[in-house]
C-alpha cells in the first residue's frame, strides 16, 4: 500500500497503469479510515481518515481518493494481492462496513515496522457488497495467473494482465433450460404403437369367389317369389 502515490487527473480521477480496467467506483460519500492493528505495540503511529471520497476497484489494485484533499492524505492505493481477511460487517445502525488487512509496500510512504495495517471503508451511500462481491472475484483470478506462472516468473509483475478473464463466466443452463432438444444415445426408445386397422378390415380388391353364381340364385329366387304372388 502506498500514500499519496496515485497519479491524479481531473478528468478520470488518476491516470491507470498499462493494461489497468476499472472495474467498480463507490458513491462518493464513501469513507476511508487507515490505522495500525488493534494488537499493535510498537512506537509507529498511524491515523489517516477521510470522511468523504471514492473508492476504485481495478483490475490491479484499490485507489481511493478524498473528496477533499489536504498536503498530508491525497490518494491512497494498494495492490489486490496485499490485502488479506476482506470481509463486511452489516451493523444493525448505520452503513455497511468493508474492512481488511493490507500489508504495505516498500517506499509506500508507511513505515516498515508496520506489518500490516487495517483499513476500513464505510458506504455510506451503499455498495459495500457489490464492492466485496467484484474484489473477491478480480482477487482470485489473480492469484490464479500467478499460480499459473512458469517456473521462475512468479509475482504480479509476470503476470500478462491483458490475458486475465475478468469477467462473469455464464450461468450454466441444465438440459430442462435448453430451448433445443436433445438425444440420450443411453435412453430408452419409446417404440411407437402399431396403427390399429379396421375391424371390418380394407375392401378386397375382387369380389370372393362363387359371389356371382350366390348372386344370381338370389334374383331367381327373389323372381320366382313375385311370380308366384302374381297367381
Amino acid at each position: 500500500m502506498s500514500i499519496n502515490w496515485v497519479m491524479l487527473n481531473d478528468q478520470e480521477g488518476f491516470v491507470r497503469l498499462p493494461n489497468e480496467r476499472q472495474i467498480y467506483s463507490s458513491p462518493p460519500r464513501t469513507s476511508l479510515a487507515l490505522t495500525p492493528l488493534p494488537n499493535y505495540k510498537g512506537p509507529e503511529k498511524l491515523s489517516m481518515q477521510s470522511s468523504t471520497g471514492c473508492i476504485h476497484l481495478t483490475n490491479q489494485r484499490l485507489i481511493y481518493l478524498p473528496s477533499e484533499k489536504s498536503s498530508t492524505f491525497q490518494s491512497f492505493s494498494s495492490p489486490l494481492l496485499h490485502v488479506r481477511d476482506s470481509h463486511v460487517s452489516a451493523p444493525f445502525f448505520g452503513p455497511n462496513v468493508w474492512t481488511a488487512l493490507i500489508q504495505p509496500v516498500s517506499g509506500g510512504g508507511i513505515s516498515a515496522d508496520l506489518p500490516a495495517v487495517q483499513i476500513k471503508v464505510t458506504f455510506k451511500e451503499g455498495g459495500a457488497f457489490d464492492f466485496h462481491t467484484n474484489f473477491e472475484r478480480i482477487k482470485e483470478r489473480l492469484e490464479q495467473a500467478v499460480e499459473n506462472q512458469s517456473d521462475g516468473a512468479r509475482g504480479l509483475r509476470s503476470v500478462d494482465m491483458s490475458a486475465v478473464h475478468l469477467e462473469e463466466l455464464p450461468a450454466y443452463e441444465g438440459p430442462g433450460n435448453s430451448s433445443h432438444s436433445t438425444v440420450d444415445d443411453n435412453s430408452p426408445v419409446v417404440q411407437q404403437p402399431p396403427r390399429r386397422v379396421s375391424e371390418a378390415g380394407p375392401e378386397p380388391a375382387e369380389p370372393p369367389p362363387c359371389y356371382e353364381e350366390v348372386q344370381s340364385q338370389s334374383v331367381a329366387t327373389e323372381l320366382e317369389e313375385r311370380l308366384r304372388r302374381a297367381s
